[in-house]
């Protein structure tokens, strides 16, 4: 028998702990302030605070036994923790601070001949559409983007994959690798990634899934998946401090990532005639794979982060675990986000086949004129190309000055949205609440208070 929406929302913990306004005392948000945009910056429960903390003093207490010796074993132990949420060997799991980190350390290391193409779609996440364009300054790559705005349905998007690569292929080039979300950040929506990876493996293209929304997100089998390189943020969805990002390599593709971003002691030169062999100041730690251990140290920077994979993953346990957890958070963000339509007189962003909302993270369009802002924007000598971004950054100040929240905000696609996020810590008042704050948002933005930014930002 299915469950129905009430049930999912009403759900508790283990130890009858309401999801929603009561866990919410369980994170360490102030008692003011609302988050409704766990997406960009995540955040952890206050039960993790002591386990992060104590990392922190060992470090501090005895800093060279502790980062030398006691820190690859524990670095071991969250390895060997997510490897079972994820279901993949261990040794092709290794940790980054962040997602685009790991995108960063693919395309840096890959060796791109003249006529090799980078593909990646119009909704890539800018610091990782600027790493492409960084890569094609700095070496004979190309870039090949699929332009679209959303909403689009996921049989066109995989058609679109297979053209560009067959119209790269017609001019005698080959495309190398492919960069797409698990989740697109901005609009917040799900990409079809388990498509695109296989069409990747068909049209014998690398395939670099950039799951900055993925773990605890989205479910994610990577033995079934099998994707050539993916990265995952763990202070995203997975209730890790920041920064933390298990990067996903498997066995075929580790020969290529030679270096670590950045290069660090674990970089193994090739041999050249008269040079001296190179080795790590560090202590051995076993008989790891060389790939490994090369991420074990990256340069100087905390790492307590990673070793709280292990408390992350079991706190989750105890509130229910990973599918009653995403089931929450999917079905609250879907009906809070229809709530929020329903109250601005709106819509929300989505396809025919429903799929672009098929996770946490959601958009409501925001009942703005965009001419009458154009208009007002003239008047207040704001260049029509800048009014977007202008009324954008405005809410966003606003949001957090005025009314102790924020909601990430966008103009896209011609119109303004509200990017909502579906968390544990909170429930449909919350959502009630925030379709009530954008209602008076909009009036001051339609009454021009925006035109005034030089004084509001």
């Amino acid at each position: 028998m299915a469950t129905s929406t009430k049930d999912v929302l009403d759900v508790r913990t283990k130890k009858g702990v309401k999801f929603g306004k009561e866990l919410r005392k369980e994170f360490l948000f102030d008692e003011n302030f609302l988050n409704l945009n766990h997406g960009s910056f995540g955040t952890y429960p206050r039960a993790l605070l002591p386990i992060f903390r104590s990392f922190q003093d060992q470090a501090e207490a005895r800093p060279d036994h502790f980062i030398r010796y006691v820190y690859p074993k524990l670095l071991d132990e969250s390895r060997e923790a997510i490897s079972k949420v994820l279901n993949a060997p261990t040794e092709t799991l290794v940790f980054v601070p962040n997602a685009t980190t790991g995108v960063n350390t693919v395309l840096r290391n890959l060796t791109f001949q003249p006529g090799e193409h980078i593909l990646y779609f119009a909704t890539i996440y800018g610091a990782c559409e600027k790493t492409v364009t960084y890569i094609t300054e700095t070496t004979p790559a190309e870039a090949i983007k699929i332009e679209y705005t959303y909403p689009v349905e996921d049989d066109w998007l995989i058609d679109e994959f297979n053209a560009k690569v067959k119209e790269v292929e017609a001019q005698g080039g080959k495309v190398k690798i492919a960069i797409f979300e698990t989740v697109v950040s901005m609009p917040g929506v799900r990409m079809p990634f388990e498509r695109l990876v296989q069409a990747c493996r068909e049209k014998d293209v690398l395939s670099c899934v950039d799951a900055a929304h993925g773990v605890g997100h989205v479910e994610i089998d990577l033995q079934k998946l099998d994707p050539d390189f993916l990265v995952s943020n763990c202070h995203k969805w997975l209730h890790v401090p920041r920064g933390c990002a298990i990067f996903h390599v498997p066995f075929r593709n580790q020969p290529l990532l030679r270096s670590t971003l950045p290069t660090s002691h674990g970089f193994m030169p090739l041999p050249k005639p008269g040079m001296a062999t190179t080795s790590s100041p560090l202590p051995s730690s076993g008989n790891k794979p060389a790939w490994v251990q090369n991420f074990e140290f990256v340069g100087t920077i905390d790492n307590a982060p990673y070793l709280c994979i292990p408390a992350a993953i079991k706190w989750r346990e105890s509130i229910g675990g990973e599918q009653v957890i995403r089931d929450y958070c999917w079905t609250l963000a879907k009906e809070g986000a229809k709530r929020v339509a329903d109250m601005l007189g709106t819509e929300v962003l989505d396809n025919s086949t429903g799929t672009l909302t098929r996770c946490c993270l959601i958009n409501v369009k925001l009942p703005l004129d965009v001419n009458r802002a154009v208009e007002m924007g003239a008047h207040a000598g704001i260049e029509k190309e800048k009014v977007g971004i202008v009324v954008r950054d405005w809410m966003s100040k606003v949001m957090i000055d005025d009314y102790n929240t924020f909601i990430q905000s966008l103009f896209y696609g011609g119109a303004w949205w509200a990017r909502f996020s579906g968390q544990v810590y909170l429930e449909m008042a919350d959502f009630e609440w925030a379709g009530e704050t954008l209602k008076k948002l909009c009036k001051r933005v339609e009454k021009g208070e925006w035109t005034a930014v030089e004084s509001k930002l």
